[in-house]
């Protein structure tokens, strides 16, 4: 049966359409910032970090938050006109999301913005923000949690179309629910309040995100 773009289904597709856009544009820049930027801040000369912080982070912020933020947008129409179709897959999925998008706008951004106002203060031969120096293990640590988050993330938003477990609105997975949002609010938590633990290092945090999956699968199947 042929679907045209103006008619429910091509709407639900071009929000789709955007949604993965929007979240490869947004999960790719973490994995650069994660994965490859903080690796070269902790060798590159203070000049050369410097320069970085001022020309090269801003630009790739501008497209980092706003990549979560049409992420976020239009997941929340999907899940909006879908309704009682979502599934217990896609509850996971959103909330992990929800909390990486809070993140970038709430912690990782705020805390980003002093940094770079006080490498450019430096460079203009001033002296560096005294707040400075708390903001970037917060937007650290903030951003080591969306890496996190990103894997068991994006399990359950494929999962929920390729291995479903239900709608969101049975009860027999009430329990495995809220078993699986302790542990992820516990981590949200850790994230305002605690360290980056074994998440310091890129081999780190890259096992503790498979592990967090493998966890939240476990309690989904298992209770």
């Amino acid at each position: 049966m042929d679907i045209s773009l103006f008619t429910a289904g091509g709407f639900d597709f071009i929000f789709r359409w955007l949604h993965f856009i929007a979240g490869i544009t947004w999960i790719g820049l973490l994995y650069y910032f994660n994965f490859v930027q903080t690796e070269y801040f902790k060798e590159a000369e203070d000049a050369h970090r410097i320069g970085a912080i001022q020309k090269l982070v801003p630009r790739a912020l501008w497209w980092f938050r706003w990549g979560a933020m049409l992420t976020f947008i239009t997941g929340v129409v999907m899940l909006g006109y879908r309704g009682q179709y979502v599934t217990f897959d896609i509850i996971i999925g959103a909330t992990l999301g929800t909390l990486m998008f809070l993140n970038v706008w709430l912690v990782i951004w705020p805390n980003q913005k002093i940094i770079i106002a006080s490498a450019t203060q430096v460079a203009q031969g001033g002296e560096a923000l005294p707040e400075a120096g708390a903001a970037a293990p917060k937007a650290a640590l903030a951003s080591r949690t969306n890496t996190l988050f990103s894997m068991p993330m994006l399990f359950f938003m494929g999962s929920s179309a390729h291995l479903p477990h239900g709608m969101a609105t049975d009860p027999a997975k009430m329990t495995a629910l809220i078993a699986m949002l302790v542990v992820i609010f516990a981590l949200q938590a850790n994230a305002l309040f605690g360290k980056q633990g074994p998440m310091t290092s890129v081999v780190g945090v890259i096992h503790c995100s498979l592990a967090l999956t493998a966890v939240l699968y476990g309690l989904m199947i298992a209770l």
